[in-house]
């Protein structure tokens, strides 16, 4: 399936605090195994590519300072496939960097963009879907978007509503009409018994010139300061100029900046067992479980009376949990986590008080 045209992005620059006290800010969450694998979310992300694009093909955008840990966890990428970020300006930047790095190397190339801390369970399935996405994007002018097929009226995604008809190269290439940002719970379950709604994956096919055209359309000021850099792209100047740069662009995601803006839109309806795992229990849903539903991390996890609940033990440590029903109970080498799971959300306030409290000794 690989095509010499073809690259891989992979944004890997995210913090994850939502899966404390696992992800810290020193080693976030897409560098880790949560799933007892042997392989972290980032590695399993570099492992899906590789059946995409050569290997060459694959860039990852992180921030400066993760730029070690990738170095570290994909030995076989040279330094100039690591595309190190000078600060945090949200995921417009990030691909607006791939985008004119990929067009010192090739004008022609189709670039599939993807988060580097996702979980894609049916590979054969994720690769079939892209595929469908490539030829969309090699023969139009066009922007994709795969879609979730949603099975629960889930108020922590976003949401794509698309049309019937269009000019989608296959039938299940739908034209967007409409994003919607993490609806509360009544707008979920009225958008499911709809039918004509997916959860927005966060994973984007299109080719190099209809991506640039989007930015010269839609982020015009961001792509003319990278556009002042083309003769320092893939050269020994290039850390200098998006140094000089990256602070003055838009703080602004992909999804805002361009994809609901843009009219050329096209989505995919997928089922690939994808989870954008953002928080322990969405990890919960795709671990296995024992006969109570309980789904235990570590080889020393015993338990008593419980049910439902998600644990994770740092380094195989002995733990023992008596009584507990739908709880997160994570430990690590300096913290113990043990919260319900309804009140997961509170998760981001613990960390924020920790920070207020004792600065970045336990974020």
């Amino acid at each position: 399936m690989t095509n010499e045209h073809t690259y891989c992005v992979i944004m890997a620059g995210g913090v994850g605090s939502r899966f404390w006290p696992m992800s810290r800010s020193a080693y976030p969450k897409q560098f880790l195994d949560f799933l007892g694998l042997g392989r972290t979310l980032l590695q399993q992300t570099y492992d899906r590519s590789l059946a995409l694009c050569p290997p060459e093909n694959i860039l990852v955008v992180t921030n400066a300072q993760y730029a070690p840990l990738v170095k570290q966890q994909l030995p076989a990428l040279s330094d100039a496939q690591i595309l190190a970020e000078p600060s945090r300006r949200n995921t417009a930047p990030c691909v607006a960097y791939a985008n004119h790095v990929i067009a010192k190397r090739d004008p022609k190339a189709l670039v599939i963009v993807a988060p580097s801390d996702h979980l894609v369970m049916n590979e054969k399935a994720f690769q079939e879907t892209v595929g469908l996405a490539l030829e969309q994007a090699a023969s139009t002018d066009c922007l994709v978007t795969l879609g979730i097929m949603p099975n629960r009226p889930d108020t922590g995604y976003g949401y794509i509503q698309f049309e019937e008809g269009g000019a989608g190269k296959h039938p299940r290439i739908k034209p967007v009409k409409a994003f919607t940002e993490k609806p509360d719970h009544d707008t979920a379950v009225r958008f499911i018994e709809s039918g004509d709604f997916l959860w927005n994956a966060g994973i984007f096919i299109w080719s190099l010139a209809s991506i640039r055209k989007a930015y010269r359309d839609h982020l015009p000021e961001m792509e003319a300061r990278f556009d002042a850099g083309e003769a320092a792209f893939g050269t020994a100047a290039e850390d200098d100029f998006i140094a000089s740069i990256y602070d003055s662009c838009e703080n602004v995601s992909i999804d805002y900046g361009i994809m609901e803006k843009a009219g050329n839109v096209f989505t995919i309806a997928s089922d690939f067992g994808w989870s954008d795992l953002g928080t322990w229990g969405s990890l919960y849903t795709h671990l296995p479980k024992d006969s109570s539903g309980n789904a235990a991390i570590g080889s020393e996890v015993k338990l008593y009376d419980c049910a439902r609940n998600v644990v994770h033990a740092h380094d195989d440590r002995l733990m023992v949990l008596q009584g507990l029903e739908d709880f997160i109970v994570v430990s690590t080498k300096d913290a113990l986590l043990v919260c319900r799971k309804q009140d997961e959300q509170q998760i981001k306030r613990f960390v924020a008080d920790l920070t207020a409290e004792s600065g970045p000794r336990y974020v």
